[in-house]
């Protein structure tokens, strides 16, 4: 009988251990769009803005929206200044200038870095909403004093659906 049981008892925890992987792989983040970009060799020059334009279909629900910059562990600055454009479906224009912060104040990158490659996700927008169904565009400028970032490697663009609405 002892065996019968640890056998039950070892299938049991075999299948909770599986439906529980199961479960934690599901709970990721809900991405309606995820982008990447990548920046010429050459650098991001002035001239050179990075684009992604993306779908809402649904104005009740509420989003987050995500940057990822990949960047050399030689890059110089704290900080990196973009201008972001976003373009709305019936054509209108907002502008803003962000500094998107790479490193703390004592020079610590505060992404992920492994050699001299870096990447760090900053959140842009959390707990925000579309008022319009359509496409809308994200136009990255970079806003820094030099005209050819090399340094920089790439931008992923990310909107994430939360699941709650409005």
């Amino acid at each position: 009988m002892h065996f019968c049981f640890s056998w039950f008892r070892s299938g049991m925890l075999i299948v909770l251990l599986t439906t529980g992987l199961l479960s934690f792989s599901s709970c990721g983040p809900n991405y309606i769009f995820n982008t990447e970009k990548e920046i010429p060799e050459t650098g991001w020059a002035y001239d050179e803005p990075v684009s992604f334009s993306f779908e809402v279909e649904d104005t009740t629900k509420i989003y987050n929206l995500w940057l990822e910059v990949g960047h050399t562990s030689s890059y110089s600055n704290q900080n990196l200044y973009t201008r972001i454009q976003t373009i709305f479906p019936d054509g209108n224009e907002l502008s803003e200038v962000v500094s998107l912060e790479l490193a703390d104040k004592g020079g610590q990158w505060l992404g992920a870095c492994s050699g001299q490659e870096c990447a760090l996700k900053v959140p842009l927008q959390t707990g925000t909403y579309f008022n319009q169904i359509g496409e809308y565009t994200l136009e990255m400028e970079q806003y820094t004093r030099r005209d050819s970032l090399k340094e920089v490697r790439n931008l992923r663009f990310m909107v994430e659906d939360t699941g709650i609405r409005r």
